[in-house]
C-alpha cells in the first residue's frame, strides 16, 4: 500500500494537493511506514510546491525518525536560503541514527554554498571514520568543497588519494583549479587527462578555457580549440561563448569576433553580451555599440548585463554622451539599474573630468552607493589632479569601513603629485596602524608554452642580466626618438636620478624586455599586468612598438592596450 502513495506524492502539484495526501497517509496508518513518511518529507521540503518550514514541523511529530528522514531534512536546508541549518541537522542527526553517505553528501553540498572549510573538514573525518572512502560520489562533492573554498593542497591530496575517480570527479578539480589561483594546474591538469587517454567533454573543455582565460595563454587557449573542433565540441553555444571568452581575454577580438560570427543563429543572449564584453575590453566602443544595435535589428533583448557591457565600452572609448544615452535608453526600456551600472556611469564621468556630475550621481543613486563607487570617484580625481574631491570620496570610504590598500595608495600618491609630503606620511601611517599593505605589481608574460612572473626591480629571472642589458638598449634608443622620463608618476620624495630608475624597472618593462630578446623579430608581444599601466609604461611602450616593428599587447586590471607602430588602441584615453 505504500507505493501507490509515494506515486501520488510525486504527482502533487500544489502545497494544498500535498497536505491532502499526508492527511491520508495518517487516517490509514501509513505515516508510520517509512519510505511514504520520506516521501511526504522530500516532496515537502524540496519540491517548488512544498514548503520547509512545514517539512520541518511534520519531522518533530516523527518519534524515531529514519536515516532517509534526516537526509530528506538536511537535504532541504541544503538547497534552500538558510543552507546553514542543514549542518544543524547533521550534528542532531548524531543522537538517533549513523549517518549515511547521503547525509554527508547533502551537508557537503551546503558547505559548498557558504563556503563551510571547518564543516567540510569536520564531515572529511566522518567520512573517513565511516568508511565511506569508495564512493566516489561523495568524494566528489567533498573535493567540490574544498575547492570552491580555495582549499587546493586538500583537494589535490584527496583528488589523488581516491581509488577511482569519473569524469565528474577531474572537472570538478579542473574547474576549481581554474577559477582560483591555480589557473596553470587547472591546464596541466586537462592535459594530464589527455595524456591518460580519458574522454575530455564538455565541462573539462570550460574549465581548460576559464585557466585559458585567467592566464592570458593564448597559445594554450588555441590549443584547447583546437580540441574543441576535433571533438565536435564546437557545437555547443556554451563551449563557444568561453572560447570567445578566452580569444578576447587574451588579447585577440578579432578572432574572438571570428568565433562569434560562426555560431551564425544559434547564437545566445550569453553570445551576444561576451562579443559586446570582448570589444569593451579593447577599446572598441564603436564596434561594441554596433554590436548592440545589431541585437535590436535582430529581436534579441538586452538584458541588464548587455547594458553594463555596452556602458562599460563607452567608459573606456571616451563615448560620453553615448553612454549617458544608453543609461537613459536602459531605463526607459524598463531595465532596473543597480549599483554597476551607476558605477559604469560615474567612471564614464569620472575619465571624463566630470567630477561633480560624477559626484552627484553617487549621492542621488536610489540605492545606497557601494565601496567601489567612491573607489572610482576617488581614482578619477587622482587622474585630474582634484585634492579635494579626493578627500570627499576618502573620507566616505573611510566612514564605510574600506581597508583597501589602494584608497590609500591613491590618496597618497594625489598628495604626493602635489609634494605635500607631511600628507603622505599621515596616509602611510594610517596604512601602518591598520596593518594595511600595499599590492605589489607584477607582469606575466607567455613565452613557448611557460609563463614568467616579473615584480617591480625584479631579479630572480635566470636571465636578469640579460633583460637589464636589453632595458638599457631601450632606454637609449627611446631616448633618441624623444623620449623624457616622465618621472610624476613615481610619487617618493627621492631625486630624479633615483626617479628614472625606479620607473626603467617596472614590472611590465621587464617582461616586454624579456619578450624582446625571447621571441623572433616581428613576433607580438603580450603582457598581462595586475594594476593598471603607469603613463611612463605607456609611451615608452608606444615608441617600442615603433623602433622594434613589434606589436605589442598588454592587459591590465581593466582592458587591453594594443600598441602598434607608435600608438595604442585606447588612444590614450584609458
Amino acid at each position: 500500500m505504500a507505493v501507490p502513495f509515494q506515486s501520488l506524492l510525486s504527482k502533487c502539484k500544489t502545497f494544498e494537493q500535498i497536505k491532502q495526501v499526508q492527511s491520508h497517509l495518517i487516517t490509514t496508518g501509513h505515516f508510520q511506514i517509512c519510505p511514504s513518511r520520506t516521501k511526504l518529507l522530500e516532496i515537502c521540503a524540496i519540491s517548488p510546491s512544498g514548503n520547509l518550514i512545514y517539512a520541518t514541523q511534520i519531522f518533530k511529530t516523527i518519534k524515531f525518525p529514519s536515516t532517509s528522514d534526516w537526509n530528506a531534512i538536511i537535504r532541504g536546508f541544503a538547497k534552500s536560503n538558510v543552507p546553514k541549518h542543514a549542518f544543524k541537522y547533521y550534528k542532531s542527526s548524531f543522537f538517533s541514527n549513523r549517518p549515511d553517505a547521503l547525509t554527508c553528501s547533502f551537508v557537503l553540498k551546503a558547505c559548498a554554498r557558504i563556503l563551510a572549510i571547518f564543516q567540510a573538514r569536520q564531515i572529511h573525518c566522518h567520512v573517513i571514520r565511516f568508511g565511506f572512502q569508495a564512493d566516489a560520489l561523495l568524494l566528489t562533492t567533498l573535493l567540490d568543497v574544498y575547492a570552491k573554498v580555495g582549499d587546493f593542497d586538500n583537494a589535490q591530496r584527496l583528488f589523488d588519494e581516491m581509488g577511482v575517480r569519473d569524469i565528474a570527479t577531474w572537472n570538478v578539480l579542473i574547474s576549481g583549479l581554474a577559477q582560483g589561483s591555480r589557473a596553470r594546474d587547472a591546464l596541466d591538469l586537462f592535459k594530464r587527462m589527455g595524456f591518460q587517454g580519458l574522454k575530455r567533454n564538455e565541462v573539462t573543455v570550460l574549465g581548460a578555457l576559464s585557466a585559458c582565460s585567467q592566464l592570458g595563454a593564448l597559445g594554450e587557449g588555441e590549443a584547447v580549440y583546437s580540441f574543441v573542433k576535433e571533438n565536435g565540441l564546437d557545437g555547443n553555444v556554451q563551449v563557444c561563448n568561453a572560447v570567445i571568452d578566452m580569444y578576447a581575454k587574451c588579447g585577440s577580438v578579432e578572432k574572438a569576433k571570428n568565433v562569434f560570427d560562426s555560431i551564425n543563429c544559434s547564437k545566445s543572449l550569453v553570445s551576444w553580451n561576451t562579443m559586446i564584453m570582448g570589444f569593451a575590453m579593447h577599446g572598441h566602443g564603436v564596434d561594441a555599440l554596433e554590436l548592440f544595435n545589431e541585437m535590436g535589428r535582430v529581436g534579441v533583448v538586452p538584458d541588464g548585463i548587455t547594458y553594463l557591457a555596452a556602458l562599460f565600452a563607452c567608459n573606456h572609448a571616451g563615448l560620453v554622451s553615448d553612454g549617458l544615452g544608453l543609461f537613459r535608453a536602459m531605463v526607459d526600456s524598463g531595465v532596473r539599474p543597480n549599483v554597476k551600472h551607476f558605477g559604469s556611469v560615474v567612471d564614464l564621468l569620472g575619465r571624463a573630468g566630470r567630477l561633480e556630475e560624477a559626484h552627484q550621481m553617487i549621492t542621488s543613486m536610489p540605492m545606497v552607493p557601494d565601496v567601489v563607487l567612491w573607489q572610482t570617484l576617488l581614482g578619477a580625481s587622482k587622474t585630474f589632479g582634484n585634492v579635494a574631491m579626493a578627500e570627499r570620496a576618502s573620507r566616505a570610504l573611510v566612514e564605510m569601513g574600506s581597508n583597501s590598500d589602494g584608497d590609500f595608495v591613491l590618496l597618497s600618491n594625489i598628495y604626493a603629485a602635489r609634494e605635500r609630503w607631511d600628507d603622505v606620511g599621515r596616509v602611510r601611517e594610517a596604512m601602518r596602524s591598520r596593518n594595511v599593505k600595499k599590492v605589489p605589481g607584477f607582469s606575466f608574460i607567455e613565452v613557448e608554452g611557460v609563463i614568467h612572473k616579473f615584480i617591480n626591480g625584479d631579479q630572480s629571472h635566470p636571465g636578469w642580466r640579460e633583460i637589464y642589458r636589453k632595458l638599457d638598449e631601450i632606454g637609449f634608443r627611446v631616448k633618441e626618438y624623444g623620449y623624457v622620463p616622465e618621472t610624476c608618476y613615481v610619487l617618493h620624495d627621492i631625486g630624479e636620478e633615483e626617479k628614472e630608475i625606479a620607473l626603467c624597472h617596472h614590472s611590465e618593462k621587464l617582461a616586454i624586455a624579456f619578450g624582446l630578446i625571447s621571441t623572433g623579430a616581428g613576433t607580438s608581444i603580450q603582457v598581462i599586468k595586475n594594476l593598471r599601466i603607469c603613463g611612463d609604461c605607456h609611451v615608452v611602450f608606444k615608441l617600442i612598438s615603433k623602433i622594434y616593428e613589434r606589436e605589442i599587447i598588454v592587459r591590465d586590471r581593466s582592458r587591453f592596450h594594443r600598441f602598434k607602430e607608435g600608438s595604442c588602441s585606447c588612444g590614450d584615453y584609458w
